[in-house]
């Protein structure tokens, strides 16, 4: 019998795997110092001295794509943290109990899910002000009803099972069951949502960098990066073409590993 290769999680893995290398060196080394400036080298084109070119300031894109791609993925990877941390708790809780709280809970997640997540994360992060810090936990704060829910569905799927009912039988409490018979039977569909709360959260972060109220100047992210290009667009298209093009693998590559993972828990 010919084995069946799951490319999607495969090339997901690959791609993911290059931009999180080219996130961790850039912590660490970049070509150029990514804030700064040199007025005669602005706007100048791709070449080996600058892989990616300069940006308006004379700043080396290459270094800045680098940086910003780290910074990108940190505040992706915090906001679905705390989607995820807060959300199992809350999922679990409601769907294993249910009863009036649940009610509740699910109520209040049909009322935030209602809206737009940008509109909201304007309005958490216009009270809180600007800045990467206020970014996180706003569109954090916003994560956290779609986990919910999500694990609320997996808990009322579960919760009638026998080995649900046999752990009851021989007198395990009910956070055991939960945290130690259930949960580990969500964690692909978690690993799943989690690689498509990740695509959210970048987009988020680019959306909101470009609305000016992300990442503030001089720090780079790839949303700053293009929020800074908008007006070079004709005059230097680089400027946008390779933070745009990191984006795009980003979320391609995370969608694959979604993808990749839904065939591995379907066969």
């Amino acid at each position: 019998m010919k084995k069946k290769y799951n490319y999607s999680l495969i090339f997901g893995i690959a791609i993911t795997g290059l931009i999180l290398l080219i996130a961790v060196i850039g912590k660490f080394w970049t070509p150029y110092d990514p804030n700064q400036l040199n007025a005669s080298l602005k706007n100048t084109a791709p070449s080996l001295a600058h892989l990616m070119g300069t940006d308006n300031l004379g700043r080396d894109i290459f270094s800045r794509v680098m940086a910003g791609t780290g910074t990108t993925l940190t505040i992706a990877w915090r906001t679905v943290f705390i989607g995820i941390f807060y959300g199992t708790i809350i999922g679990s809780l409601t769907g294993y109990f249910g009863g009036w709280i649940d009610e509740i809970v699910m109520r209040v997640n049909d009322i935030v899910l209602s809206f737009p997540s940008v509109l909201l994360a304007l309005i958490v992060v216009s009270i809180l002000g600007p800045g990467w810090p206020n970014l996180i936990i706003s569109l954090g704060i916003l994560f956290i009803p779609s986990f919910a829910r999500i694990v609320r569905s997996e808990m009322l799927r579960l919760k009638s099972l026998d080995f649900v009912k046999s752990a009851k039988v021989m007198g395990a409490g009910s956070l055991r069951i939960i945290f130690v018979h259930m949960m580990p039977n969500i964690v692909v569909s978690m690993l799943t949502t989690a690689a498509i709360g990740f695509n959210n959260a970048i987009l988020a972060e680019a959306s909101m960098s470009y609305l000016g109220l992300g990442v503030q100047p001089p720090d780079a992210s790839l949303g700053r990066m293009i929020a800074d290009s908008q007006a070079y667009l004709f005059i230097a298209p680089w400027f946008s073409l390779f933070p745009g093009a990191v984006i795009i693998l980003t979320i391609l590559g995370f969608s694959l590993i979604s993808e990749g993972l839904r065939k591995a828990s379907s066969n």
